[in-house]
């Protein structure tokens, strides 16, 4: 009988146990809103503030209700108006281009590359034929582009560059960590993101304007100073009366769990590491799967691995084999969105969809697995050998 696997790709690793007992505390004291302090004493949401900013080596960090109304404020706070137009790469989840449209812009769709990061020609191009001042460049599943040509081209263009690190927290491109090298950075900290409040997110900058914005933008009202690395009162003098309040502060609650969790991500990191090699390493025994290349400059966080099958006929087919012995695949190809998986032509609300042919090229037969910490190196082999069996089996 073919082997099977029996774990679940969506169970999480559990809370650790300190931040479950700081949340219960907190909970204790009923002070659940961020603002909700005694004169003197430091909120959950201003000490992880703090912290996050620390351990990414920038100024300013603002904790947010989720990943998407980071973007979303990030591209109000850096002067996106109604109307403007903002690049991003066409290989991303819904979330990124509904941020853009929330935010008022208009989006322009980005080729990407056969390592699923942008491509740095079709950006130019688009740079020019667009007009645009803003990329929102998405590290899409972990995949980090040579991000010294990305900041020398936007600064050659007088471009506002924003990051979308969801999936590279962790991560870093030349020694520098991903979310520091842009005008502003979004992280997500919703549950299946590496580390875990169920929702929520930073927006980071070394921009006091763009954060003193930010922090207005949040729902601060006029409680701005009770922010763990708010800009000098000065700043608000203007932007607290002309910039709106859209109400997406983190509560100390989630901001109690993320901080024992903080303190084991670079720990974390390398366990989806080592996953991730395992995996890689399982895959790379079948000549019909195309991998893409990870960089020298880049340290990255596997945390999913992301294949081609090029020659694969019948996909469905193949998934569903895959699924029968409890290995779950995504496809970035299909014609209709399923589940958290949408292709950018899915997304009608922007209009008429560019021809990008080789994304589509690309993401036709792409598949995408989470490597959950639950799971083992050993897991990894169980794992491959049924994809490469199944893959055997339907070409």
């Amino acid at each position: 009988m073919p082997i099977a696997f029996d774990k679940s790709f969506t169970q999480q690793e559990p809370i650790p146990e300190a931040a479950i007992a700081r949340a219960v505390e907190v909970m204790r004291t009923g002070k659940l809103h961020r603002y909700n302090t005694a004169p003197g004493e430091s909120s959950e949401a201003e000490l992880l503030e703090q912290e996050f900013a620390k351990s990414l080596g920038v100024e300013f960090c603002l904790a947010c209700a989720s990943g998407g109304y980071a973007i979303h404020i990030a591209l109000k706070a850096c002067g996106l108006k109604p109307g403007d137009t903002v690049m991003t790469n066409a290989f991303t989840l819904a979330p990124v281009p509904g941020a853009i449209d929330n935010a008022g812009g208009k989006v322009a769709l980005v080729e990407i590359d056969e390592n699923y990061c942008v491509d740095l020609k079709h950006l130019e191009a688009t740079i020019k034929s667009s007009g645009s001042k803003f990329f929102l460049i998405s590290h899409m599943r972990g995949h980090l582009a040579d991000m010294d040509a990305v900041v020398t081209l936007c600064k050659q263009h007088d471009v506002t560059l924003i990051e979308d690190c969801a999936h590279t927290m962790g991560a870093f491109w030349n020694g520098k960590a991903s979310g520091s090298f842009g005008d502003a950075a979004c992280f997500s900290t919703q549950t299946y993101k590496h580390i875990n409040s169920g929702e929520g997110g930073f927006l980071t900058t070394n921009n006091k304007e763009v954060m003193a914005r930010a922090i207005i933008h949040s729902g601060s009202y006029m409680l701005f100073e009770r922010h763990g690395t708010a800009p000098d009162k000065e700043v608000f003098k203007d932007i607290k009366l002309d910039t709106p309040n859209y109400s997406g502060r983190m509560d100390n609650l989630r901001a109690s769990i993320l901080r024992e969790q903080l303190n084991t991500l670079s720990e974390n990191c390398e366990r989806w590491n080592r996953l991730y090699r395992a995996a890689e390493k399982g895959l790379r025994k079948n000549n019909s799967i195309t991998l893409p290349e990870r960089a020298a400059q880049e340290t990255y966080v596997g945390s999913s691995i992301q294949f081609r099958a090029d020659k694969l006929q019948d996909v469905a087919d193949f998934m569903a084999r895959c699924a029968k012995r409890g290995v779950e695949l995504k496809w970035f190809g299909n014609n209709e969105p399923h589940g958290f998986t949408s292709r950018y032509d899915s997304w009608r609300y922007l209009g008429e969809a560019p021809t990008l042919p080789n994304t589509l090229r690309i993401l036709d037969r792409t598949f995408d697995m989470r490597l959950p910490l639950t799971f083992n190196e050993q897991d990894m082999e169980t794992i491959t050998d049924i994809i490469n069996d199944e893959l055997s089996n339907t070409l």
